[in-house]
């Protein structure tokens, strides 16, 4: 989620297992296409085939990303966006709803 594809205030990405990582989320923003340092979370709450309730909400210092309910993970807003253009949702996961405040 960001302003763009190239401009990303939030890439998360759940890895049950790709890329050398197993049961990690990894966090990171992508600014004009080059990528920040990434944010490492280790507490992994998702079971593959269970559906799971992911919150987003952010200003323009921080997000805040709470997971099924109990698991509140912050990361820096690097873009300093204060609204977001740009969604997209890929890989292995299925959206079923999606709700703005």
């Amino acid at each position: 989620m960001g302003r763009a594809g190239s401009d990303l205030a939030l890439h998360f990405n759940p890895r049950f297992e790709s890329h050398g990582d197993a049961r990690i989320i990894i966090c990171n923003s992508l600014q004009g296409g080059e990528w920040g340092e990434e944010q490492r979370e280790p507490d992994f709450p998702f079971q593959q085939g269970q559906d799971a309730k992911i919150c987003i909400s952010f200003d323009a210092q921080e997000l805040t990303v709470v997971l099924s309910g109990e698991q509140q993970l912050t990361f820096p807003n690097r873009l300093g966006l204060e609204a977001i253009e740009f969604f997209s949702v890929e890989g292995d996961f299925r959206v079923k709803s999606i709700k703005f405040k």
